[in-house]
């Protein structure tokens, strides 16, 4: 078969369920179902993190469970507090947290500050720990975190009742060794599909206390939360690909017996 055959075979099995989307069955795995219940059962007023741990080449992956989550969050009058150890994530981080808020009416300094970057990865993890004032004295849009009615009665971790962290590389292990081991912070964590079995120790263990996994991971926590959106559209896009692949393969073995067979 011409290769260019298999191009535009893979090509039609992505623009097809994307004209005409078909929801395959999508079975929520237990890391994530952990996570939604853990933020669901947390009281209005509670406050998470949130790290936008990932730049503009991970964003197909992350921001659908981003999106997700601090819908979730919205909903629940759960706040929360978004900052990045990632210098080229502020903008698209900033960007989508405004753009979930507008469609859930939260309002910013309330419902949500965003803080931004600074530099140094694990000492800005150890110093919030002691004072996130310390770190960030003011968030993205250059507001003092002491005129921000959210932040009144922030001060530390002690105050976080859980850090979620949207990675696309090692950061996650950076929170769990300082925040988590340091200061007793829960962890979790939502990651690229390359990283994944990294992640699995740690669940293990108890020092994650759930696990967003891949694109697969952001379809299912939007099940969970009964708004199917771009992760459900991808995966079953990304499956309509996987049976063309596995049928292509078959099609394969089957011409290699015949022509051996044929040789014979």
């Amino acid at each position: 078969m011409d290769r260019r055959i298999v191009f535009i075979l893979v090509a039609l099995a992505v623009i097809i369920p994307m004209l005409f989307p078909v929801n395959l069955p999508v079975s929520v795995s237990e890391p994530s179902q952990k996570l939604y219940d853990y933020i669901d059962t947390l009281p209005p007023e509670s406050t998470i993190m949130l790290a936008f741990d990932y730049g503009p080449a991970s964003l197909a992956e992350l921001n659908p469970m981003a999106r997700a989550v601090l819908k979730q969050c919205f909903n629940k009058k759960v706040r929360v507090i978004g900052l990045t150890l990632i210098p080229d994530a502020p903008t698209l981080a900033n960007t989508l947290i405004e753009e979930v808020a507008k469609e859930n009416g939260a309002v910013a300094g309330e419902d949500y500050v965003f803080l931004g970057y600074r530099p140094g990865g694990n000492l800005v993890i150890l110093g919030m720990g002691t004072s996130i004032a310390s770190v960030f004295e003011n968030d993205y849009n250059g507001k003092v975190l002491a005129e921000i009615p959210m932040m009144e009665n922030i001060t530390n971790y002690d105050q976080i009742s859980l850090l979620l962290d949207l990675a696309s590389g090692s950061s996650t292990e950076t929170w769990i060794l300082y925040a988590n081991a340091q200061y007793n912070l829960r962890i979790a964590a939502g990651v690229t599909g390359v990283i994944i079995s990294q992640m699995y120790p740690y669940l293990q263990t108890g020092q994650l206390v759930g696990l967003i996994s891949g694109i697969s991971g952001a379809a299912e926590y939007e099940l969970l939360i009964d708004t199917p959106a771009k992760g459900v559209q991808w995966i079953n896009i990304e499956s309509f690909v996987h049976l063309l692949i596995v049928g292509l393969v078959i099609l394969g073995n089957i011409a290699f017996f015949i022509r051996n067979r044929h040789e014979e």
